[in-house]
């Protein structure tokens, strides 16, 4: 298991003594801290009969962190765990079923529940996906129907997600330089298309302390990283028909980042992306030069809808939603003509 902190010595106090009847005797703990300046290690051994200390000495990001806690695992399972995300009971049992029970993922989330308003309710059942690159935390608000039902999503939450160590490494783990956020979009979109599948496992449940507030910055990684993953994982029979909408999407969020006042975070991530542009598309032919799925099969789980409440409420409804729907029907279609007539070559 690996664990990131960054100044999470108290949430590791709440979250460490909940995972520690879930490990079994081989099971190992790795915390990988990311420079605090409180005292993560200190929580982590008083807790923790066994735990091994990565010291990055700097803030190298999430996606960094976990990779070099990643090549440092032993165990055939990795488990990447937020410091706030506290396991469940039978969280340890339930995380690990799906390498025995015959599912055939190629990697799996957990169940993550929050408090919100004083109830309990869920934070993320599964990640949708907007073919304009938009992830958000799914099914978010709902009450807590336990147990909830495991089966296959579209994308993960890196607040808890398993996937097997050879599978991380042969895809290549988080992007690195992505820094925080779209990291688990980018890794599930990557396992897609190298033909695998994700899925949840309802009865593992970790209870999240989710901040929901979006600061200038988190628009910064936000953004940059939504164009880096369109740019690195998108199947150019993909790309090239929603071109002209992610153009328009660019219009529409410029306008909504100067009304609401991250302008300049969203021109930062826009120039900090171009940038990065050269490096991306070398990338992008890496992915693309592995990929085992057709351009349809991935649009296939991604949707048109624009349902986070977090979006302001004139996409999800009315005349944006239907064109969204029509302009990704259309899409759909001539994926699917394309694909019966390009053969092998429709990938």
């Amino acid at each position: 298991m690996v664990i990131v902190a960054w100044n999470s010595a108290d949430d590791l106090a709440r979250t460490l003594p909940a995972l520690a009847p879930e490990l079994g005797p081989d099971d190992e703990v790795i915390i990988v801290d990311n420079g605090s300046s409180d005292d993560p290690s200190g929580v982590a051994t008083r807790t923790l009969a066994s735990v091994r200390m990565i010291l990055m000495g700097r803030n190298a990001g999430y996606a960094a962190a976990v990779n070099r806690g990643a090549a440092d695992a032993r165990g055939d399972l990795l488990v990447i765990l937020n410091p706030d995300a506290k396991p469940e009971p039978g969280f340890g049992e339930a995380i690990r079923r799906p390498v025995t029970d015959g599912c055939g993922w190629a990697a799996w989330m957990a169940l993550v529940l929050c408090e919100e308003d004083g109830r309990r309710v869920v934070n993320s059942a599964g990640n949708p996906i907007h073919f304009t690159g938009f992830a958000w935390a799914g099914s978010h608000g709902l009450p807590v129907d336990e147990p909830a039902p495991s089966g296959e999503v579209p994308t993960m939450s890196g607040a808890c997600l398993a996937i097997p160590r050879a599978g991380w490494r042969r895809v290549g783990g988080f992007p690195d330089r992505f820094f925080l956020y779209q990291e688990d979009t980018d890794l599930s979109v990557r396992l897609r298309l190298a033909g695998g599948t994700i899925g949840l496992v309802g009865d593992a449940v970790v209870d999240h302390d989710y901040d929901p507030a979006f600061r200038s910055r988190k628009f910064f990684w936000l953004e940059r990283n939504r164009l880096a993953m369109i740019v690195r994982t998108y199947p150019a029979a993909l790309l090239l028909p929603v071109a002209p909408v992610l153009m328009l999407t660019e219009v529409a969020i410029l306008a909504a980042a100067s009304r609401g006042g991250w302008l300049r975070s969203k021109l930062a991530a826009d120039f900090a992306f171009l940038r990065w542009l050269p490096r991306l598309l070398r990338e992008r032919r890496r992915i693309q030069a592995s990929r085992r799925i057709s351009a349809d099969r991935l649009a296939g789980i991604m949707t048109a809808d624009l349902d986070s409440p977090y979006f302001p409420a004139f996409v999800s409804t009315g005349p944006v939603r239907l064109l969204l729907r029509s302009y990704w029907g259309l899409v759909r279609l001539l994926l699917r003509l394309s694909g019966r007539s390009g053969g092998s070559g429709s990938r």
